[in-house]
């Protein structure tokens, strides 16, 4: 299952949205991407990084639920939405 670029596109901002009022999980995507609170801003229209942000938050089950509960999606939108935005570059060996 996947979702159009649209529609990972507006996931994808959701989910900066919810980073950047989320003072805890926010400073530590900007320390662990070395990201500014700039950055955020300058890059919102780049499908890579809004899918570098999908990617942080999917890293923990917690972030997931709560963002999708925020923001009313099914739990695997975000995984899904990552996953169009990235395309190959989200290709794991696992």
């Amino acid at each position: 299952m996947s979702v159009s670029q649209e529609v990972a596109e507006t996931t994808a901002l959701k989910a900066l949205a919810w980073l950047v009022n989320n003072e805890e999980v926010c400073s530590m995507f900007l320390g662990s991407t070395g990201a500014s609170i700039d950055d955020l801003r300058a890059r919102a229209a780049e499908p890579d990084f809004l899918g570098s942000v999908l990617e942080f938050i999917t890293m923990d089950d917690a972030w997931v639920v709560e963002f999708c509960d925020t923001n009313a999606l099914a739990y695997e939108v975000p995984m899904m939405a990552a996953a169009t935005l990235l395309g190959t570059a989200r290709t794991h060996w696992t």
